[in-house]
């Protein structure tokens, strides 16, 4: 089997509740989406589009391609169906593979038993056909085959990305609790940002958020920061495919006149982090830099724009007691100080979110790893002026 010669069933995953925002990336490559489930997006396609797809989106998490639907009840069933695939036509056979799995199966007790039984059937195919096999591991830098089984139906597939396309490969220093790049790029597209007016993150932390706003109001791309995927590893694989759409993407790269994204926080520390971080993702010209307490930040006046909190809510960090007060001082802060911008609190405590005092325009569902979070949109008025877009 050619992989590069057939189309297929394409999966790309999510983090729970980041689909629509997915979707919506998806669609703006050209690609019609066939169904659209609460951690992925399903669409018809070739390799090549799953080399596209994994240099494009922000959201995503793994390309998955289809390579065959079947029925096991057992594991002895898996690898009877397995063995017969043609693995050497896939795999070459001085390369490195590993498995991924997620399984739901009454006589499977340990994910681990299901990865073992697939890879024996690729060894033995190998072993059959070639006198030799590839070596295998758990490493995640050669080809990756999944495995997906619930109950009877199970079906497999070359996940083209391999590490998880959720990091977006700058952030090599983390911070204090990180929010994921790929939740941080949704929030910014479920917010009213246009990309090209004033971008106001306090309390910035590591600069996820203020990065991945210069990232997306540049068009940059997280697959600039990355150089191995899966797709790379497969039989067939061509270079010159994806020198031609790496470099389409790259020449995508636009600067913004006049751009002005903020970044604060009261940590000294912090505000180095982000600039190394920034700094590694081309991006730290792009945003200004304060060490203040958030109720400092600079805001500009008579410019419409976003302001964007993602404070500690308790669960990881910080006393709730003294965020209740924290909080209370961000509502103040966007009445006050923020009137015309959009504003936006990101939390996962809905008890801690009251103490804002202000009535959200709209109320975002995401998840930050398990934890239930919002994001709060709130429309500061200025005056009785009539209500302004940024759309």
């Amino acid at each position: 089997m050619n992989l590069f010669s057939i189309n297929s069933r394409i999966i790309v995953t999510c983090s729970n509740r980041l689909s629509p925002f997915l979707q919506k990336e998806i669609n703006e490559l050209g690609y019609e989406s066939i169904r659209v489930f609460k951690t992925g997006v399903e669409l018809f396609g070739n390799m090549n589009d799953c080399i596209r797809l994994n240099l494009h989106l922000r959201c995503a998490s793994q390309v998955l391609f289809s390579v065959k639907e079947f029925t096991a009840y057992t594991a002895n069933d898996l690898y009877k169906e397995m063995i017969k695939i043609e693995w050497e036509d896939m795999i070459p056979a001085n390369e490195y593979f590993s498995i991924s799995s997620n399984v739901t199966n009454e006589t499977i007790t340990n994910n681990l038993f299901a990865n073992v039984k697939l890879k024996d059937a690729i060894a033995d195919r190998f072993r059959e056909k070639t006198g030799a096999r590839p070596d295998s591991g758990p490493n995640l830098n050669g080809v990756v085959v999944h495995l997906y089984w619930k109950e009877s139906y199970a079906e497999l597939f070359i996940d083209t990305s391999g590490e998880t396309l959720s990091k977006h490969g700058y952030r090599k220093i983390p911070g204090k609790a990180p929010m994921l790049e790929s939740l941080a790029a949704a929030n910014l597209l479920a917010t009213s940002w246009d990309r090209s007016s004033t971008f106001i993150n306090p309390m910035c932390g590591s600069g996820t958020i203020a990065i991945e706003a210069a990232m997306l109001a540049t068009n940059r791309k997280p697959s600039l920061y990355r150089e191995n995927y899966s797709f790379m590893h497969l039989c067939g694989y061509d270079e010159s495919v994806y020198d031609k759409l790496f470099k389409e993407m790259e020449s995508q790269v636009k600067e913004v006149a006049g751009l002005k994204i903020i970044a604060s926080d009261i940590s000294e520390d912090a505000i180095q982090i982000s600039k190394v971080n920034a700094g590694i993702a081309g991006v730290e010209e792009l945003i200004e830099f304060q060490c203040c307490d958030f109720a400092d930040t600079v805001i500009l006046e008579n410019e419409p724009g976003v302001v964007y909190f993602n404070p500690e809510y308790g669960d990881r960090l910080g006393d709730e007691m003294e965020l209740q007060a924290t909080y209370a001082r961000m509502g103040d802060f966007l009445k006050q100080s923020c009137k015309g911008y959009f504003g936006y609190i990101f939390t996962g405590n809905l008890e801690l979110a009251k103490k804002i005092g202000l009535k959200p325009k709209r109320r975002i569902e995401f998840y930050n790893g398990k934890i239930d979070c919002r994001l709060f949109e709130y429309e500061l008025y200025e005056g009785s002026r009539e209500k302004k877009s940024i759309q």
